[in-house]
């Protein structure tokens, strides 16, 4: 089996599904990629919301985010079952674990780096204050 791979799943439900609808859609859409062998870390129900453009004469939709872990066969299988589905205006697929690993990669770096400077500050703080006292001291 390939690797775990982690992708965020958005999609905008019609405005006019009420919301029985759309939590109807949401689980038949958790129980295909259960179902593929893909597993939910993250659901959340975001609400209608005004859209940036006019999709099929409507100005807001309902969104859903799904974080899904799995392979990729069932990203490809929920993909080919929204394009049919009329109640789904838009939706998207984006890989984020190389994302999140490189922002992680960042992060640890930038802590590191925090992590020595004030250790540097301080060395020449001291540097500075121990040359001013010899100075002192000469006169």
């Amino acid at each position: 089996m390939a690797e775990k791979r982690t992708y965020e799943l958005m999609f905008i439900v019609d405005p006019d599904a009420g919301d029985e609808d759309v939590v109807k859609l949401s689980e038949g859409v958790q129980k295909i990629i259960t179902g593929q062998g893909g597993s939910i870390t993250k659901t959340e129900m975001m609400g209608k919301r005004k859209l940036a453009y006019e999709i099929n004469h409507k100005k807001d939709g309902t969104y859903v985010l799904l974080e899904v872990e799995g392979s990729g066969a069932e990203i490809a299988e929920v993909e080919r079952r929204m394009r049919v589905n009329d109640q789904i205006l838009r939706y998207m697929t984006v890989r984020v674990d190389e994302m999140r690993r490189r922002a992680d990669k960042l992060k640890d770096r930038r802590a590191r780096k925090a992590a020595k400077k004030p250790a540097n500050g301080k060395a020449k703080a001291a540097a500075v204050s121990s040359e001013a006292d010899e100075d002192e001291a000469v006169a």
